[in-house]
């Protein structure tokens, strides 16, 4: 079976920086004139490689993820694969029809209304009348228009035209579909449903390429992911594999967090994690302490310090906290250590970092959030099982008692 998507050394460049203006025939004279005495770094500092050497292959009914900051490329790729734009080089072979939701309202003309916006995106991607048809009810359903289905789009709002688009884009049946990161611009509720329309499009066999920064999103629809980086590939493989290597190479490393910049404004100085094995490795069930230095030029008055425990995908999975009240500190100048003991820690095996608040009571002044330090890693060694322990499986163990009623 041949790839449905095959991208070989694709390169994508852009001129930045170059003003846009009328030229009369004495001023491209002039500029011939200038051209052998212009510097070559000039043009090197306008020119940016939006793309470098992408190369990979999608097999039909494959759900690829694409991730990646901001800049690094995701958009483009999209819309070079949806034939907005050319590639600078390289070569890309697509074996079946293309639909794209790259940006909202994308291919609507704004003077027609919904129903006709209906049939102009079919037409567009290839689709008789009778196709259209067959899907038509199930469009209006979906994107929840039916009042509004005779009225132009220009009148529609962000909200209803998103809901349009994806549902054209899902329901046409295209053999390959292109998603970027819109789904933000609807609801919560619509948000879920998309994700599960596009879960079962990727059921009934059709090729998806999902961009998004929802790293739960990319790891419960997709299979294998590609993780793009100012505009190269760094890893194309299993969805979890390049999910840990993205957020590992964005997130500090260091597994005590140390700021010794001075400051007149109260802050954290120190993190130290304190686990049961070296290394910041800590086994289930066993006890780990969190030291936190706090160094503040002038007494806070009801100070509040809180942690939380994320995962790899920003997922809170536990909150601890004291207030003055319950615990007095930095009511003096100074520097203060805060120590929190967990007795059994109980969370399930993974990596794990922790987010630090220092603030005042809720509606005071925050002073401090620090995110994603001291990464840690929770194994499972010495807990008996029948069978392996498996990533995932769960979030965190419970002790429990158990017997037999006779």
């Amino acid at each position: 079976m041949k790839p449905i998507i095959e991208v070989n050394h694709l390169y994508k460049k852009y001129k930045i920086g170059e003003k846009q203006r009328y030229y009369s025939f004495r001023d491209t004279l002039v500029d011939l004139a200038k051209a052998p005495f212009k510097q070559k770094n000039k043009i090197k500092n306008n020119t940016f490689w939006a793309l470098k050497d992408i190369s990979f292959k999608v097999m039909p009914g494959e759900v690829i993820g694409i991730i990646g900051r901001n800049g690094a490329g995701k958009s483009t790729l999209l819309k070079i694969l949806s034939r907005i734009t050319p590639p600078t080089k390289g070569e890309i072979t697509l074996r079946g029809r293309v639909a794209s939701l790259l940006e909202v309202g994308t291919g609507f003309h704004p003077e027609l209304t919904g129903r006709e916006n209906i049939y102009l995106n079919g037409a567009i991607l290839g689709m008789k009348r009778t196709e259209i048809n067959k899907k038509f009810d199930e469009i209006v359903e979906f994107a929840e228009i039916s009042k509004f289905l005779d009225t132009p789009v220009k009148f529609y709002s962000s909200g209803m035209y998103m809901r349009l688009a994806f549902a054209i884009a899902a329901h046409l049946d295209p053999e390959i579909l292109l998603v970027d990161e819109v789904l933000a611009v609807g609801d919560i509720e619509f948000q879920k449903k998309c994700l599960g329309k596009m879960g079962e499009v990727a059921k009934a066999g059709r090729t998806v390429l999902f961009v998004s920064h929802n790293m739960e999103a990319v790891s419960t629809l997709t299979a294998k992911a590609i993780y793009l980086k100012n505009g190269a590939s760094q890893h194309y493989g299993k969805t979890a594999d390049v999910i840990t290597q993205y957020v590992n190479a964005n997130k500090k490393q260091a597994r005590t967090y140390e700021d010794k910049t001075p400051s007149t404004e109260p802050k954290i100085t120190k993190v130290q994690l304190f686990t049961s094995l070296p290394n910041n490795v800590q086994k289930n069930g066993d006890k780990m302490v969190i030291e936190i230095s706090i160094k503040n030029t002038s007494p806070i008055h009801r100070a509040c310090l809180s942690f939380q425990i994320t995962d790899a995908k920003d997922r809170n999975f536990a909150h601890l906290w004291t207030f003055d009240s319950e615990t007095p500190m930095c009511r003096s100048a100074g520097t203060h250590i805060i120590r929190c003991l967990i007795p059994k820690l109980r969370l399930y095996m993974g990596k794990y970092f922790l987010k630090i608040y220092l603030s005042e009571p809720p509606g005071g002044e925050q002073f401090q959030v620090l995110e994603n330090i001291c990464p840690f890693e929770v194994v499972m060694y010495g807990k008996r099982r029948e069978f392996q322990w498996q990533p995932n499986t769960c979030a965190y163990l419970e002790d429990a008692t158990w017997e037999i009623i006779p």
